[in-house]
């Protein structure tokens, strides 16, 4: 039995990594994601299990979110990709499931000077933390510490 459940979750258009804008977003693709989480995790994937979800949809992702909640998931990492800027629908999802969620972006979207609005975020004030600009290896870092969160003192195990 898994120590912790994961949800993984990736909005608009990361489904296309790996083929859209390279030079912003790598060349790895989220089919891969699930083995190189394996692989960058190492001894501490065991134990977790870990679940994936990608939609296009503002709904499907607020519908997934709640579905969490009624799972009892552990954790959730989100990658809302472009909704982080503007979705007050899932900002106002992540503030009431009572799931903790940290929030990931491929790029670094603090240093997207060319694009003012992407350096906001509506999901972070919901979030314990946001890991941004380190690639795939984001969503490692994220899972690590969403178990170490979940682990500590005062936090079901």
């Amino acid at each position: 039995m898994a120590k912790h459940r994961i949800l993984i979750m990736n909005g608009p258009n990361l489904g296309s990594i790996g083929l859209r804008q390279p030079e912003i977003y790598g060349s790895q693709t989220l089919d891969e994601l699930p083995g190189l989480l394996a692989g960058l995790m190492g001894k501490d994937a065991a134990g977790v299990a870990l679940e994936f979800f990608q939609s296009n949809s503002e709904g499907a992702l607020i519908d997934r979110l709640e579905k969490a909640r009624e799972d009892k998931t552990d954790g959730v990492v989100l990658n809302a990709g472009a909704l982080t800027h503007t979705s007050l629908a899932l900002a106002d999802c992540l503030a009431w499931i009572g799931v903790p969620c940290v929030e990931v972006h491929i790029s670094n979207i603090l240093a997207r000077a060319d694009q003012p609005l992407r350096r906001q975020s509506l999901m972070g004030a919901h979030c314990l933390g946001l890991i941004a600009g380190f690639g795939i290896l984001g969503y490692a870092l994220a899972v690590q510490a969403l178990c170490r969160t979940l682990s500590g003192p005062g936090r079901r195990s």
